[in-house]
């Protein structure tokens, strides 16, 4: 059956850290300003956006860099530039309204929770262990997502706060998806040694026998 994330084990993915570094950097910005919420909007704002811009920005490389061994490239590829281009245009316009910044983190994250979802099948099918728990965060972070952009007017903290949520919750996510894809990074890279060792075996054995 083929999978829909990875192409080949034959092929160890490239990056696996990537999502890794995204993972941090979210969950320590949905720490940060879930620890200091009444800061000043415009301050929420940018960091907002600069986190869009960088990790759109890493998981454009993440995915360019594994385009021979994820099927299906382009669309994450796609979302990454969306991603990235949205925090540019957030950051080129820091004095948006609570409300619209609301709708466009909500639609972001409910993207990126699909994505997840998705993901957390595709873990299922290559026979990785506990794929419910990504499943089950994707989920959740839909959920919120859902809220944020349902009720995109909610009192200012709270929309901090669950913008903040939905950031932790994504980034772990993230670095769950990096953990399962250094696992097959490893398997992959093992199989592919051992594969390569009975190729010379048996081109040895053949060499022989030619000889004889």
């Amino acid at each position: 059956m083929k999978n829909s994330l990875f192409n080949s084990v034959r092929k160890a993915i490239k990056h696996w850290y990537i999502p890794l570094i995204i993972g941090i950097l979210f969950i320590a910005l949905g720490i940060l300003v879930m620890t200091r919420p009444e800061s000043s909007f415009l301050a929420i704002a940018i960091l907002f956006s600069l986190s869009f811009l960088l990790g759109g920005l890493a998981e454009s490389i993440f995915y360019i860099s594994n385009r021979d061994r994820i099927d299906n490239w382009g669309w994450p590829l796609a979302f990454g530039v969306t991603t990235m281009i949205i925090g540019i245009l957030m950051l080129t316009n820091p004095a948006l309204s609570m409300t619209t910044l609301a709708l466009f983190i909500g639609f972001i994250l409910l993207f990126r929770s699909i994505s997840y979802i998705s993901y957390s099948l595709d873990l299922k099918n290559y026979g990785i262990k506990n794929w419910g728990w990504m499943l089950g965060f994707g989920i959740i972070s839909a959920i919120v997502s859902i809220v944020l952009i349902l009720n995109p007017v909610i009192a200012g903290l709270s929309v901090v706060l669950l913008v903040a949520l939905n950031f932790i919750l994504v980034g772990i996510l993230n670095a769950y998806l990096s953990i399962q894809l250094r696992n097959i990074h490893k398997s992959s890279k093992k199989l592919s040694d051992d594969l390569q060792r009975r190729h010379d075996e048996l081109m040895q054995d053949i060499s022989r026998e030619l000889g004889d």
